[in-house]
């Protein structure tokens, strides 16, 4: 008898905070009978897990996370294992997509695969920041744990010769601290100090803190794994508490004229 065909979500948890799920999110949370997933994570999503199988496991087990969660849909069930930010950013769903390449889909194809994204780290302090992202960036992990860190310096390095918008994903932590130094000093090669850089540290969860200072004056200390930080490209300035970098239109356009214009209709 052919066995019934399971489902896997790799879902995107966003932030923290219920406001921030998507509505494809929670819906497949609902569908879901096992939920997979780092016990922190799950316990944002409490809540929505009533009646569900949970599985949760500690820091540093994302392999053996992913594994249950691959073999449990393999057998027919529909599975969902989270991730925080968006799964396909730093997230599950590259493991997934791994693990399952490996073991060459043996359910014979009956493993259905949706990945459904969620509001991720950069998106959530642009927000709060106000505008940093609006013309090319690039986003750098400062964790060594699965790139060695002459790669990240190289590409750090070349992003901001480049003149990226630069977004530092797991910036610092207590074990990590000459990372950032270092990490600073590669950009301060191509940076003047008073470039802008924003520093948001629970973004949408309890104790958030959002702080706009320069490459000069970035208090280390302040930062850690739990924050990401942003550093402006040579447009981008300070406003009244946020943070911009123009896409632009002002080469193209007069905006003085604009407002103008809508004042008079």
């Amino acid at each position: 008898m052919e066995s019934e065909r399971g489902k896997l979500y790799v879902i995107g948890l966003g932030p923290g905070d219920l406001s921030q799920l998507t509505g494809r999110a929670v819906a497949a949370l609902a569908e879901s009978e096992v939920v997979v997933g780092y016990r922190t994570y799950l316990e944002l999503i409490r809540g929505l897990l009533d009646g569900k199988e949970v599985l949760s496991s500690g820091m540093r087990e994302e392999v053996a996370r992913a594994r249950s969660a691959v073999e449990i849909a393999a057998s027919g069930r529909v599975v969902a294992i989270v991730s925080s930010g968006d799964p396909g950013i730093y997230g599950m769903a590259g493991l997934i997509c791994e693990l399952l390449r490996e073991r060459g889909r043996q359910a014979g194809g009956s493993l259905e695969l949706e990945v459904v994204p969620g509001v991720s780290a950069l998106n959530a302090a642009a927000s709060l920041l106000g505008a940093p992202l609006m013309n090319d960036f690039a986003a750098i992990s400062l964790s060594d744990l699965l790139t060695p860190w002459e790669v990240v310096l190289r590409r750090l390095d070349a992003a901001a010769q480049a003149d990226f918008v630069l977004v530092l994903y797991n910036p610092r932590s207590a074990g990590r601290v000459e990372q950032f130094t270092q990490a600073l000093e590669v950009v301060a090669r191509h940076r003047p100090p008073e470039t802008p850089v924003g520093i948001v540290r629970n973004a949408y969860r309890e104790g958030q803190r959002v702080m706009v200072t320069d490459l000069g004056q970035l208090p280390e200390g302040e930062v850690d794994m739990l924050t990401t930080v942003v550093i402006g490209n040579s447009t981008t300035f300070p406003f009244e508490g946020w943070m911009v970098t123009p896409r632009g239109y002002a080469s193209r356009y007069d905006l003085g004229r604009a407002k103008e214009g809508r004042r008079h209709h």
